[in-house]
């Protein structure tokens, strides 16, 4: 596990500039052939986050999620949603994906996840150096925040979390690989597409689908000339 931990520094920043209530977002599933994207939005009062013990070791402390065991994002997935002063998750489905694009879904997942928090927040802590928030959120955009920012680093947790087990409960989800892979490439993943072709749950815009002339035939695009959300079957 990677010492790095998340602090304070971006929000602190945000409250000294005059913000009151900030969410962190971060999402999950961007580059995965299956499954929804799913972000979460979360907020804290500024108190030191848990951390998980080990013994006479240094206890575990929070940071992105990606830099976590499997066990530990579970363990702090079970204490951050009661330590959190609120949160909440929102998705685009692979079929909002396919008609929207993925910037476009993104953002969808994002508003659904903000306006599902009981009090709106006045700046929003975003992942990357890409706003894909847009007005009429204010939005600070930090590289590595879910390494630096606690409320995105236990939004990164969450998110993941949740997305990993509802990929690993999907139907089919033994046959694709989904708990080991959660819609993502892999070997198991890559053969089973090859032998039985997508599921219901695939991204059927996705590009892996030129590579599989047997179901070539079931990818959509979208027709820019057309308007957003408009698909053909090619």
């Amino acid at each position: 596990m990677c010492g790095v931990a998340a602090g304070y520094e971006v929000e602190e920043q945000l409250r000294a500039a005059g913000a009151s209530r900030v969410a962190g977002i971060d999402e999950v599933g961007r580059g995965a052939w299956a499954g929804p994207v799913v972000v979460c939005a979360a907020v804290t009062d500024l108190t030191p986050p848990p951390e998980l013990p080990r013994g006479k070791r240094a206890p575990v402390r929070l940071t992105d999620s990606k830099l976590l065991s499997a066990a530990h994002r579970a363990a702090f997935a079970e204490v951050l949603p009661g330590w959190l002063s609120c949160w909440a998750l929102g998705e685009a489905s692979p079929r909002e994906i396919d008609e929207l694009g993925m910037t476009a879904a993104l953002r969808k997942a994002a508003v659904r996840a903000l306006e599902a928090l009981p009090e709106r927040p006045d700046t929003v802590i975003v992942d990357g150096a890409h706003d894909f928030l847009g007005a009429p959120w204010r939005v600070r955009t930090e590289v590595k925040a879910d390494q630096r920012s606690v409320t995105v680093a236990a939004a990164s947790v969450l998110a993941k979390v949740h997305r990993d087990r509802y990929m690993a409960e999907l139907p089919g989800a033994e046959e694709y690989g989904f708990a080991e892979s959660a819609g993502y490439p892999s070997p198991v993943h890559q053969a089973a597409l090859e032998r039985i072709g997508p599921g219901e749950h695939h991204r059927l815009s996705w590009s892996y689908l030129d590579d599989l002339p047997r179901w070539r035939h079931l990818k959509v695009h979208r027709d820019p000339l057309a308007g957003e959300g408009q698909l053909s079957l090619l």
